[in-house]
């Protein structure tokens, strides 16, 4: 897509969307947008590129690049097996209706074609 230049209210020289283009994306993404919408997502989404192109030209080749910034190794606790809610065998089939060499027997759920 060819972006086009415009003004913005808040600073004259910068290249922002027009409508058109807010049309075009609009109709390759399938969405409907009315003359309205379309005006105001031209602000918006011209606004949102300026600073994407502001962040682009920070110098960042002596950044490390990083997947998160908390220094946090794992927030997850270990796995423990609390063995005082266990279940014997016995004592987890001791109300089933059927039961074969220590399993529930159940009736098959998948059939054969």
């Amino acid at each position: 897509m060819k972006a086009t230049l415009a003004k913005t209210k808040k600073n004259t020289s910068s290249p922002i969307l027009t409508t058109a283009d807010i049309d075009h994306i609009a109709k390759l993404a399938n969405v409907p947008v009315s003359k309205e919408q379309a005006i105001e997502l031209t602000e918006q989404v011209g606004e949102t590129v300026e600073y994407v192109s502001k962040l682009g030209a920070l110098p960042t080749e002596n950044v490390v690049e990083t997947a998160q910034v908390t220094g946090l190794e794992n927030v997850l606790r270990e796995d423990e097996i609390d063995t005082t809610r266990m279940f014997t065998q016995e004592e987890a089939l001791k109300n089933a209706k059927r039961t074969y060499n220590g399993f529930f027997m159940v009736d098959a759920v998948l059939e054969e074609k």
